[in-house]
């Protein structure tokens, strides 16, 4: 069980990496962009559901923590691409992934997932590869809309959180293909507003690559993130989300020639080492019998 929860949250973070390279190719406003890849993302698990037979689940019973989470899903996106308009992109970034340790927190102290010495230490260790891989650069000095970008980073950070510790605590009899149709479809609805007010141009040659986003960072990485976090304690779903950072930061360097430090380089190595020891750890350790939460 743990195994396929590890494999799917590694898959989830590298699908949702990939939201840069479609976004370049798109050329779209942001809101819009995710307004699609929501949206083709909900219509593609309706497919995948109708291929399986299981169209039903898409209209099972849901919750309103699943229809909440929908909302954070929109939530994350706009508050963060806000974030970037006031900041830098890597105080934005920064400021987004305080979540994972902050879940690994919160649920130790309200869900049960108990924190051991090693996993700290891992979690802290994969939170201080992170900062190499953003060359430490945190700087807010000189930034008349400090206030700004700082409240929007944290809302981002806040709707991330929100959206792995909800999906922890969903009702279990909730089927993971009925979640993620209905986040899918609750996220691309709250969307539809902002993409209306852009209304923008789309030739023929633009839907290819909007079919990809809502098949890739849409439908894969959302259900791949559902799947992993019905199976991981957040601790270690958060520890392996710094796999994400490390796809966006491998995809430039490989298909947009940026350049990659010998300091973000060994940022990815300690993340990878980290998350490695961590899953490890989950599937043979005293993790591996912990219930689901």
């Amino acid at each position: 069980m743990n195994t396929t929860g590890i494999v799917t949250a590694i898959l989830a973070a590298l699908f949702m990496g990939t939201v840069g390279i479609f976004s370049r190719a798109t050329g779209l406003e942001a809101e819009t962009f995710t307004f699609f890849r929501l949206t083709i993302g909900a219509g593609f698990m309706l497919l995948f559901l109708v291929a399986t037979s299981r169209l039903h689940l898409a209209w099972s019973r849901s919750s309103w923590p699943v229809l909440l989470n929908g909302t954070m899903l929109a939530g994350l996106i706009i508050c963060y691409v806000r974030a970037m308009e006031y900041t830098t992109m890597a105080n934005a970034v920064m400021l987004l992934y305080l979540a994972p340790p902050v879940t690994a927190i919160y649920a130790h102290c309200f869900l049960g997932e108990r924190l051991t010495r090693a996993s700290t230490f891992l979690i802290s260790l994969t939170l201080f590869g992170f900062m190499m891989m953003m060359e430490f650069r945190i700087d807010f000095s000189g930034d008349e809309n400090l206030g700004k970008g700082l409240v929007f980073g944290l809302l981002s950070m806040c709707c991330y959180a929100a959206f792995i510790l909800i999906n922890r605590s969903i009702d279990q009899s909730i089927h993971v293909y009925t979640r993620t149709f209905h986040q899918l479809l609750i996220g691309g609805l709250l969307l539809l507003p902002f993409s209306l007010l852009h209304r923008p141009e789309l030739p023929l040659s633009t839907w290819p690559w909007l079919a990809a986003t809502g098949l890739v960072p849409g439908f894969f990485a959302i259900l791949c993130a559902v799947i992993a976090l019905s199976r991981l304690p957040a601790a270690t779903f958060g520890t392996l989300a710094y796999f994400e950072p490390i796809a966006v930061v491998v995809f430039g360097w490989t298909l947009f020639n940026e350049s990659l430090s010998p300091l973000q380089c060994a940022g990815c190595l300690l993340i990878v080492v980290s998350g490695t020891l961590k899953a490890w750890f989950t599937v043979s350790g005293p993790e591996a019998s912990r219930p689901r939460g």
